[in-house]
This record gives structure tokens, C-alpha cells and sequence, in this order.
């Protein structure tokens, strides 16, 4: 008796699975938008798709099929040799971006990020930030501020406990945005007005939940004030 009902649950979780992947299928069709797929390959020239957050965390498990796929949508980069200095820190795919498809820089100097952090910021930029940047300011952000990428430490910089993301690359932290003519838009003085600056800084954290695992706001806690 017991096994006839565990057959019957599993043929029913067998069921669900093919009408669910079949909805997906039909899904993608109606929209012309394989990236709304979850089996299909991530093409960051493409648009961002329902899956397109997992398929950019997929990216690091190969390096090289990583650097490809930036190579192949024209986004500049600066490779950097493997460093692991200890067990819970170090990067196999490091990076710093130089430009290319990418129209922006960053300051105070290219961050050192992960591979799959790079084609996200790039999406990112091209679909999130610029056409936010446009609506509201009628122009393009020149540049990010940020307070650094790669660095060996734990959450918080306690000496014990999780590493945090920033110890595999894997995290950057943005200050501010800098448009084309200059104006500057801070995380730190501008995240709690009610003004375009702040709708701006709201718009581009939630547009970056669609592409990233995680993305942390001043909303978050007091140790995201700035970033």
C-alpha cells in the first residue's frame, strides 16, 4: 500500500513537471525569448529572460565558456591568473573590466570582479541602468562609483564566522552614479529623498534582482548606508 502511494505521488510530480515545462515552452514561443528557458544557452546580446539570472550563476562553473560568451557580446576585460591565498578565499575567474560594449567606467579604478559578475553588471547596464538613466535624466550614466570588488573577509569583517561574497570576487559594491553632464547620484545622500535621484537608485536595485543572487540596498541595514 505504501509503495502504490509513493508511485502515485511520484507520477504525479511527473505530471506536473512536463505541463510546467511544457507552460515554459509555449511561453517562450509566444514571446520569441529562449532566454525565458531554462535549458537554453545564456546570450548576453540577447534579453534578459525569466532564467537569465540562473543561467549568469551557471557561468561559474567554467571560467573559459564565461570569457567567451563576454567576448562574444563585445565586453572589454582584463583576465587575471587564479588566486587562491586560503581555503574560504581567493577566485579562479577573476577579472576588471575595460570598456568595449560597455559605456560607462568605473572609479576609482576597474573593480576586480568574477567573470559572471561582469556579464551581469553588463546586462545590467544595457537594460536596467541606461534606460533608467534616459527616462529620468534624458541621458546616459557615464560612470559608477564603487567601494571595491574582490576582498578576502568575512561578513562584516569579523574575524570569525561566513566568508562574505567580496572573498571570491563575487560582489561589488556600488556608491554612486555619475551622468554624462556630471550630476552625481549617491547611495548615501540621495537613497532617502523622494526625488528622480532616489526613484533612480530604487529602480536599478530592483532591476538588479532579475539578474544577480543577491543584491543588498540601505533598505537592508545600517551596513548599506553607502552602498
Amino acid at each position: 500500500m505504501a509503495l502504490r502511494k509513493a508511485f502515485g505521488i511520484v507520477k504525479r510530480l511527473i505530471v506536473l513537471a512536463l505541463l510546467v515545462a511544457g507552460g515554459l515552452f509555449l511561453y517562450a514561443l509566444a514571446r520569441d525569448n529562449p532566454e525565458d528557458l531554462p535549458w537554453t544557452e545564456l546570450d548576453l546580446t540577447g534579453p534578459v529572460g525569466a532564467f537569465t539570472g540562473q543561467k549568469l550563476a551557471r557561468l561559474t562553473e567554467d571560467p573559459a565558456a564565461c570569457r567567451a560568451k563576454l567576448d562574444e557580446a563585445g565586453v572589454g576585460f582584463t583576465a587575471l591568473p587564479a588566486h587562491r591565498p586560503s581555503p574560504g578565499c581567493g577566485y579562479a575567474d577573476g577579472l576588471r573590466p575595460a570598456g568595449g560594449t560597455q559605456r560607462l567606467s568605473f572609479a576609482p579604478d576597474p573593480p576586480l570582479i568574477s567573470c559572471p559578475v561582469q556579464a551581469g553588471l553588463a546586462l545590467w547596464e544595457w537594460h536596467v541602468v541606461q534606460p533608467v538613466a534616459i527616462e529620468l535624466f534624458g541621458q546616459e550614466v557615464a560612470r559608477i562609483e564603487h567601494l571595491g570588488g574582490y576582498g578576502c573577509r568575512r561578513l562584516y569583517g569579523e574575524s570569525e564566522g561566513r566568508w562574505s561574497e567580496h572573498a571570491t570576487a563575487d560582489a561589488i559594491d556600488i556608491a554612486a552614479f555619475v551622468l554624462a553632464d556630471g550630476t552625481r547620484i549617491s547611495v548615501l545622500e540621495d537613497w532617502d529623498g523622494e526625488g528622480e535621484h532616489a526613484a533612480f537608485l530604487r529602480r536599478v536595485r530592483d532591476g538588479g534582482c532579475d539578474l544577480f543572487a543577491t543584491v543588498l540596498s540601505p533598505d537592508y541595514n545600517a551596513a548599506h548606508a553607502d552602498h
